[in-house]
């Protein structure tokens, strides 16, 4: 048992040098220095003046000490692990042998967890994160599994301690959906996100085919960054349709009944965006409008464009040859990501908003292939 002891102080002692490197990485001390600065903000007495920007400044303090907070919390953790371990090598303390691996083990995966947060270097990742679940060809089987992906995305950011807002929901013909939008509010919700962009395949046996036979399934999940400043984006009155509808869908208490939903066509692109879950018809056009700022704003980025006219709003087919993972639940259970080779057998798990595995493999796929 003492050889476990000191195999654990190996790995502490490895610990040290690597803890010591994310707080750099980090930039823990930047942090704790803006966050510090940002509360002798709230003291100048016209602070709560703009409510708007005063809360963005209370949010980001908030996240600043959160980061500083958690990292502070882990080196302490090293620390007083390290002193219980060497003490107990020192006493030949076997009954300390299992808090010392278990708080070994817990150290080192948050340590990589924190690794995985220094990817997170994009102009974007820190900023919130819009997702819309659109189901391809296949009527009630890819509407369902449309809505199955609406949960798992749902499922991942509460486990993860997100704020997650339906924004719009438009029911399937029998089940599922025939699309919806959500707003995933946090720290680096797009940077974690952004690697679920894409076509999403299932196979399966269809609940919904009297014959029991197996389906194949296309739904994608749109994924794009809440912009904080959009104001480069200018939409003309005269290129949006708008229209108000009622209500409806798996919303429940959160979705209003009456006819205050709005829906804005982007006519030059096509472009759809709809909200529903404001408490106004206005602060239902005001959040729809600012979903398609987002929308123009993301794909000007991602091409390269100079002009928003440019935009002409192409798509992907959702279908065959074009999904970034496939999930399978008949032969046998998988999912795997087509981009990075990462699977998990653990399908269940999978669907129930366990995809870091398939998050941190994208991420470090990426920063060791920029060119993608």
């Amino acid at each position: 048992m003492i050889v476990a002891l000191e195999e654990a102080k190996r790995r502490l002692v490895a610990m040290e040098d690597v803890i010591k490197e994310l707080g750099n990485q980090l930039r823990i001390e930047e942090a704790r220095e803006r966050a510090a600065e940002l509360e002798r903000e709230t003291l100048v007495q016209d602070f709560w003046s703009d409510a708007e920007k005063s809360s963005k400044k209370l949010q980001e303090i908030k996240q600043l000490k959160d980061k500083v907070e958690s990292y502070e919390e882990l080196a302490a953790k090293l620390e007083d692990t390290l002193m219980l371990c060497e003490m107990a090598i020192e006493e030949n303390d076997e009954s300390s042998v299992e808090e010392v691996t278990a708080e070994t083990e817990f150290i080192e995966t948050e340590a990589e967890k924190k690794r995985i947060e220094v990817l997170l270097s994009g102009p974007y990742d820190k900023n919130n994160a819009i997702l819309s679940f659109h189901p391809g060809a296949g009527g009630t089987e890819a509407q369902d599994w449309a809505s199955m992906l609406y949960r798992l995305y749902t499922r991942w950011g509460e486990k993860h301690g997100f704020n997650v807002k339906l924004i719009d929901w438009l029911d399937g013909d029998e089940a599922g959906l025939k699309s919806a939008t959500i707003m995933i509010e946090g720290l680096n919700a797009y940077g974690y996100l952004k690697s679920e962009n894409g076509v999403h395949r299932l196979v399966r046996i269809s609940p919904f085919d009297s014959s029991g036979r197996r389906h194949t399934s296309f739904s994608s999940v749109e994924v794009m960054p809440e912009f904080e400043d959009d104001n480069t984006i200018t939409i003309r009155d005269e290129d949006i349709e708008v229209t108000a509808h009622r209500s409806s869908g798996a919303g429940g208490q959160h979705i209003n009944k009456t006819d205050s939903a709005i829906r804005i066509v982007h006519k030059p692109t096509g472009i759809v965006v709809g909200c529903q879950t404001e408490r106004s018809q206005l602060q239902n056009k005001e959040t729809a409008m600012k979903m398609l700022r987002a929308k123009l704003m993301e794909i000007k980025i991602r091409e390269k464009l100079d002009r928003i006219e440019d935009i002409q709003g192409n798509k992907a087919n959702i279908e065959w040859g074009s999904q970034i993972r496939s999930y399978v639940f008949m032969p046998y259970t998988l999912a795997k990501d087509t981009r990075t080779g990462y699977e998990d057998g653990n399908i269940d798990a999978v669907m129930d908003g366990e995809i870091d595995g398939f998050i941190n493999a994208y991420l470090k796929h990426i920063s060791a292939n920029p060119e993608e």
